[in-house]
């Protein structure tokens, strides 16, 4: 049967359904008679769209990352439009991974449930392996692109450069959803991840940006 745009809608309100379970409730509050109460549908109508309660949760997770995807791309493409330094940009988008308001707490949350269940559940652990492997791999590239435009020295290595940021960056994103009320000596945990973030990318992109003068 050929997919229609009722059909990939209506998979999105089971996505999102399952979301609002996991951020009020946790993973296992999701079953399939939850996700038709949440969505205000049928239990068949349910299971004709999702098979398996993993089916659905495997569309849910990917739902979260494309969701989380769109808005780094958009962040993207706003930075080179704009003609902004790579540091800048990377900045932007990488701060689209913090839980730094409403929206990017649940799917914050909502991500570590999958990422807890994906240890036992082969699916999902594809797809996490995956996600993780596609930033890593655009941080790299980042990297790469800085050594072009001056903005990163030649000898740095763009891997393990890249593998230290994110490993910063999740660091304080786990500060950030568990401490969001701490201060950090004279700021907010909100400001103080944003102001490290920025001296992580700077300790890589040391130099000026040559192309857009």
């Amino acid at each position: 049967m050929p997919r229609t745009a009722d059909h990939d809608a209506r998979r999105r309100q089971l996505a999102d359904a399952v979301v609002s379970l996991v951020d009020g409730h946790g993973l296992d509050a999701v079953t399939i008679a939850g996700v038709a109460q949440q969505a205000g549908i049928s239990v068949g109508l349910v299971q004709h769209y999702f098979p398996s309660k993993d089916d659905l949760l495997l569309h849910a997770y990917r739902e979260v990352i494309r969701a989380g995807r769109a808005r780094i791309d958009r962040r993207i493409a706003e930075g080179e439009r704009h003609r902004r330094p790579i540091r800048d940009i990377l900045f932007d988008a990488v701060t689209e991974m913090l839980p730094l308001d409403r929206a990017r707490r649940t799917e914050y949350r909502v991500s570590r449930s999958f990422l807890g269940r994906a240890l036992d559940n082969p699916s999902l652990s594809a797809v996490a392996t995956e996600h993780a492997a596609a930033v890593r791999a655009e941080v790299s590239s980042a990297i790469d692109n800085g050594k072009e435009c001056g903005e990163v020295a030649p000898a740095v290595g763009s891997g393990r450069a890249g593998l230290r940021l994110l490993a910063t960056l999740d660091g304080l994103a786990a500060r950030l959803y568990h401490e969001p009320r701490a201060r950090v000596d004279s700021t907010t945990m909100r400001e103080a991840v944003l102001a490290t973030t920025r001296e992580a990318i700077a300790e890589v992109f040391t130099g000026e940006c040559h192309h857009h003068r």
